[in-house]
């Protein structure tokens, strides 16, 4: 017996192997709710910035055309004086109360009240 023993090696095990041909790609449920979700929220962006520029901007002088204009004088509230003071002074032939509610629409006053000095802007008709 020796003590040398060959062992034939096979070159097969160690060539390499041809690249094989690329696996096609495959999208997974999140890459295709992307690739759909995108482009139809881009074509939604477009759309509605186009149809933005194709409607017509309001006109505030068509829209006023057909308000009448209520006249009014300029009042400043003396002491003592309240809201019911001044519609009975300024127009006594309506009703206080109509003309209090004008006042108050008119001047954009949330409480009713007024302080003396304040300028009403107080309707005649």
């Amino acid at each position: 017996m020796s003590a040398l023993s060959l062992h034939q090696v096979s070159h097969s095990s160690f060539a390499r192997k041809a690249p094989s041909a690329p696996r096609p790609l495959r999208l997974t449920r999140r890459g295709r709710i992307v690739l759909i979700g995108a482009p139809l929220v881009l074509l939604a962006v477009v759309l509605l910035s186009l149809s933005g520029f194709f409607n017509s901007p309001a006109k505030a002088s068509d829209s006023a055309a057909g308000l009448a204009v209520t006249p009014t004088v300029t009042v400043t509230v003396q002491p003592g004086q309240s809201l019911w003071a001044i519609a009975g002074t300024v127009a006594p032939d309506r009703d206080a109360r109509d003309v209090v509610a004008d006042i108050v629409q008119l001047n954009n006053l949330g409480a009713g009240s007024v302080i003396p000095g304040q300028q009403l802007f107080v309707p005649t008709r």
